[in-house]
């Protein structure tokens, strides 16, 4: 079994979307099933200390950043008006 983490939310203040909102689809969600909806786009908040670990910061359905495994996303390269279209939906 996969072990998972779920860090405290960070403060506003600290949040820093990735570099062009970059996006991640999730492809499971084992053991989150409130937090995170497969098929759905999260947005990524960089963090460098978390990939050295393989995992990823996203913010998801609790609008929280939190600390997931790297496995159960795919990055996704959209076109800009698609990056943008969804950040102004957020």
């Amino acid at each position: 079994m996969v072990s998972v983490r779920r860090n405290s939310k960070s403060n506003g203040s600290s949040r820093k979307k990735a570099k062009g909102e970059a996006f991640v689809l999730c492809v499971r969600n084992e053991g989150y099933p409130a937090s995170l909806e497969r098929r759905k786009l999260y947005p990524i908040v960089q963090d460098a200390s978390a990939a050295k670990h393989n995992l990823v910061r996203i913010i998801d359905e609790s609008g929280g950043d939190y600390l997931y495994p790297e496995d159960y996303f795919i990055a996704l390269r959209l076109p800009a008006n698609v990056k943008l279209a969804l950040s102004r939906a957020s």
